[in-house]
């Protein structure tokens, strides 16, 4: 044998070694962002604009919890201590000035408390930075369109089981085995696509958002992003995911017949994951590698 067949042979095991080694460690990825069953509270937080939400909603909670006991004690005690036997003469007083200033002041000081935090979440949600990665999410009936803005990337994303995949948008065994070749389990099924959103961690994402049919929406709970996707209309929202997985979402916007089967899949890779997959996506392959696990794709907690 030559010396250069012999090399060449060494270098290209050495190449698929490492392509393999690739794959297997995109495949691993955890899913985490899905709904669950039974389950209650928000998805894992994966950005920080997410950890925002989640603390101004249980913030607005403990808020409205404290005036629903106090409003209910309240009508409790008036029900008791006014009642026609309780007090038989009842009182001819028509108004009470500094109860009614209470009761118009108070509200007001809790709203501005409520506002002092909410606006700044909402005005960190709406400042579009410039983006690391800028992706345009085009909504059709019933599927999304994405283009890589930057990039010659572009491609549709169907979900596992569609029609226009061979499927009747049922959980089939032909289907079942189109999600484990797809690297998940028929707990995924309505959530999974056939081709993913394919982005870096810990890099801004900016996703501009449109539609060609009617109103769409573009949502990723765990991202604690979502923005309508209007025909004729560019809208734009922004994400810096801060860890490795699978986020899942779907379209959030009554949109015909097939809404339901118009899931979202967005997976978050190392850039240098990344940077091999937009290699491989410039040349026509725009599914991530995937590789058949061993042990089922586990779901991460809420914890």
């Amino acid at each position: 044998m030559r010396l250069s067949t012999l090399m060449t042979g060494i270098a290209a095991a050495c190449s698929a070694s490492l392509l393999a080694g690739s794959a297997l460690a995109q495949q691993a990825l955890e899913i985490i962002g899905q709904p669950v069953d039974g389950a209650m509270g928000f998805q894992p937080s994966g950005t920080e604009g997410a950890r925002d939400l989640v603390w101004l909603d249980t913030m607005i909670l403990y808020i409205i919890t404290v005036i629903v006991v106090f409003v209910t004690a309240l009508l409790i005690y008036v029900m008791i201590r006014y009642n026609s036997k309780s007090n038989p003469t009842p009182a001819r007083f028509t108004h009470n000035s500094p109860l009614e200033v209470a009761w118009t002041v108070i509200p007001i000081v809790i709203l501005v408390f409520i506002g002092a935090f909410s606006l700044p979440v909402l005005f960190k949600d709406q400042e579009i930075p410039v983006g690391d990665v800028t992706i345009k999410a085009t909504g059709y009936q019933w599927y999304w369109g994405y283009e890589y803005v930057d990039e010659d990337v572009a491609f549709d994303s169907y979900m596992i089981g569609s029609p226009a995949l061979g499927g009747n948008n049922m959980l089939t065994p032909e289907v079942e085995a189109d999600l484990a070749a797809a690297g998940y389990s028929r707990d995924q099924f309505l959530l999974a696509t056939d081709t993913a959103v394919v982005v870096p961690v810990g890099k801004d994402i900016v996703i501009q958002v449109t539609a060609a049919d009617v109103i769409h929406s573009w949502k990723i709970p765990a991202f604690g992003v979502m923005q309508d996707a209007v025909p004729g209309r560019l809208a734009a929202l922004w994400f810096k995911a801060e860890k490795e997985g699978i986020y899942f979402g779907q379209c959030s916007e009554l949109c015909g017949q097939m809404h339901a089967y118009m899931p979202i899949t967005v997976k978050v890779v190392s850039e240098a994951a990344y940077a091999e997959w937009l290699e491989k996506a410039k040349a026509g392959d725009v599914e991530l590698s995937h590789a058949v696990a061993e042990t089922p794709v586990q779901v991460a907690s809420n914890d």
